[in-house]
């Protein structure tokens, strides 16, 4: 019989997200799991190597680049980080983005043998079924995420987004050892978290393979190579007068507003074309809870929106009128990080699957959370006002 060789302690990890909210949900589960992890905005990281320890995290912000840009920033990071101990490719769970292209790219720079493709995310609902993404039981083609502005997904069928791969079900992860030894790029279904975990542990070389998916797979990832000597991760400031920034527009996340709109203890505004405006309105407020929001109804570009919101971020937080943040959207994280002046997010843990909690890097170091449009229940937004607002360990 033939004996696979063990493979060395994880110590390295990089993460190459398309946006800010997969860079977060990509590196916190290791922060579970013992690894130091840092998230870091576009521009604010010049790699020069492996990592040699911990997670770090890098928010290319591909997705909203045209297919060119894309590929050529996941090709050279691809290839600069190509020696960490682990690499992962994050992508959309819900396929958004130049999910095909920026898989090519990132595997040619990389270099490596293979690409091992798991885009589920049980905790949330999405599943792979023969090849095929699902929402909640349903084709990701024929969800809202058809409908997504920027990217709307066409095709729920891996198979037709990536002609060039073979396709595994769980019963067959056993073949992946010899699979990966001949190259070549494994589109693998997963249903439940238990699939995921079988996943990672058949590939007993992780150094050999790409691997490409979302907060599932990283978290089966994380839990197969925990770091048990790193220092348990610090509480996070309590903030005594957070602010809710809501710039995506999936109904998931307007049906989290709504709810928080009903609260007695919180003042809403929307920063639309005169964020002077909202800006007043909050400023006035003697509300525990301030909540700003793009439009119900997109009114002018969705760049614009962001920067308004943007805007009202740091002309709060300048006058000290808020002292934590609850960010939703990968474009208005980044945003208003930027307009903060912060370089990134000293990770923290993951108070609920798919959503990172930390502090910013730089000055006033505030507490935020982060969170993907599509993520979450109605009550996730009042959940996460009040993680932020109690401070302390998550329970």
């Amino acid at each position: 019989m033939r004996r696979t060789p063990q493979a060395d302690p994880v110590t390295g990890v990089a993460v190459l997200a398309d946006d800010l909210t997969s860079a977060g949900d990509g590196a916190a589960p290791f922060r579970r799991t013992g690894h130091r992890a840092t998230v870091l905005l576009p521009g604010a990281v010049e790699p020069g190597g492996p990592v040699r320890d911990g997670v770090v995290a890098v928010d290319l912000g591909s997705r909203l680049l045209d297919e060119p840009s894309a590929v050529a920033l996941a090709a050279w990071f691809a290839d600069a980080f190509a020696d960490s101990d682990l690499l992962i490719k994050t992508v959309d769970s819900t396929l958004r983005g130049h999910v095909a292209a920026e898989i090519r790219a990132a595997h040619a720079g990389s270099g490596r043998r293979a690409v091992v493709v798991a885009p589920a995310f049980p905790a949330e609902g999405r599943t792979t079924v023969r090849g095929v993404q699902h929402v909640h039981g349903v084709p990701v083609h024929e969800t809202d995420f058809a409908r997504d502005p920027v990217h709307p997904v066409r095709t729920a069928d891996l198979a037709r987004l990536l002609p060039q791969a073979e396709l595994l079900e769980p019963e067959h992860f056993g073949k992946l050892a010899e699979l990966i030894e001949e190259g070549g790029v494994f589109v693998c279904s997963a249903a439940t978290d238990a699939d995921l975990g079988l996943l990672v542990a058949s590939v007993p070389q992780p150094r050999d393979v790409l691997w490409v998916g979302s907060p599932g797979l990283a978290a089966a990832l994380a839990a197969h190579h925990p770091r048990t000597q790193a220092d348990p991760p610090p509480a996070p400031p309590r903030a005594r007068r957070p602010l809710i920034v809501v710039g995506s527009a999936h109904p998931a996340t307007r049906r989290q507003l709504d709810r928080l709109r009903t609260r007695v203890d919180v003042t809403t505004a929307e920063a639309a074309d005169a964020p002077a405006e909202a800006l007043g309105h909050l400023g006035r407020s003697t509300a525990p809870v301030l909540v700003a929001h793009t439009p119900d109804a997109r009114r002018t570009a969705a760049g614009s929106l962001t920067g308004e919101l943007a805007l009202v971020v740091r002309e709060l937080v300048a006058d000290g009128l808020v002292d934590g943040l609850v960010l939703t959207g990968g474009e208005t994280a980044v945003a208003a990080l930027e307009a903060l002046g912060a370089a990134g997010v000293d990770l923290v843990d993951e108070p609920e699957p798919g959503i990172a909690r930390g502090v910013l890097l730089s000055p006033p170091h505030l507490p935020v959370l982060i969170k993907a449009g599509g993520f979450g229940d109605d009550g996730t937004l009042d959940r996460l006002c009040g993680l932020l607002m109690e401070g302390g360990p998550t329970r």
